[in-house]
């Protein structure tokens, strides 16, 4: 009898929602792709994810500056060699001094570490409000990086610790 209960307030409340999301302007997916990278679309659908080997090939012929979005700590354990550290946590400090640096049609690479982490989308979103036309984001992109095995550049402490 509980159970009948129960089912029955489930299937209604399943319903009422449904019809409320249905009927509501800006209605929720049902069904949606929540990967990193779909979540890294413009509002203009231009998608800003760069994938790991067109990063590389961008890196190795120079075309591209890394932007790293992590904090000034982590950046100085380890970065992407030659990789610039615009800490989306301190962007509004710093983004004068480092962007003065960057012309704008410089073709930009923001990455931060872990799947989850949205710093880097954040970061690239500021740059294109900014002017920077040539803005992508590599997911996960210190992870990816090291696992590859590409130049990386790290602290003499960090190194030393390593070995």
């Amino acid at each position: 009898m509980v159970a009948g209960q129960v089912a029955v307030i489930l299937v209604l409340a399943v319903a009422v929602a449904l019809s409320v999301n249905h009927l509501r302007p800006g209605r929720l997916p049902l069904v949606a792709d929540w990967s990193p990278e779909a979540q890294l679309v413009t509002g203009s659908g231009e998608s800003l994810a760069i994938s790991i080997e067109e990063a590389e090939m961008l890196f190795f012929t120079g075309e591209a500056v890394f932007l790293d979005a992590r904090p000034r700590d982590r950046y100085a354990e380890g970065h992407i060699e030659g990789a610039v550290n615009l800490p989306w946590e301190e962007f509004d400090q710093v983004q004068e001094e480092v962007l003065a640096e960057l012309p704008p049609d410089a073709r930009l690479i923001a990455y931060c570490d872990g799947e989850g982490c949205a710093s880097s989308k954040e970061l690239a979103l500021s740059l294109l409000v900014k002017g920077y036309g040539q803005v992508k984001v590599l997911v996960n992109g210190w992870s990816v990086w090291q696992q590859r095995g590409l130049p990386v550049e790290e602290s003499l402490e960090a190194h030393a610790a390593s070995q």
